[in-house]
């Protein structure tokens, strides 16, 4: 925890921007205050067929998984951060956007060898 998945399709198209997300993302997160940067996961998921009823041909997303408790106000700051810092390295991509859920800590489960 806190799990960070990145999707995205035709955004991310050399492994420098695929590097630089996964960095950027880490980096982001791990500021923030109420987050332990080394619990940080982050995954990436490409999509190689999309249609987007504007029109447009790429996209960034960031699903962040917190365990419940954070306040809304944390949650905004964290997404406000993810967005702001892709959105300065990746100018090219039409669409960013984030999302921040909670994790139920009750049935959250981890096993680390």
């Amino acid at each position: 925890m806190p799990h960070f998945i990145l999707e995205h399709a035709n955004a991310l198209t050399t492994d420098a921007d695929i590097r630089d997300a996964l960095e950027i993302t880490l980096e982001s997160g791990g500021r923030m205050d109420f987050i332990n940067k080394a619990d940080i996961k982050v995954r990436l998921i490409p999509y190689t067929d999309v249609l987007a009823g504007d029109g447009r041909t790429s996209f960034l997303h960031v699903t962040a998984y917190l365990l419940d408790g954070r306040s809304d106000d944390l949650k905004k700051t964290l997404s406000t951060a993810l967005l702001a810092d892709l959105g300065k390295r990746f100018l090219q991509v039409h669409c960013i956007t984030v999302d921040v859920r909670d994790m139920n800590r009750a049935s959250y489960a981890k096993r680390l060898v």
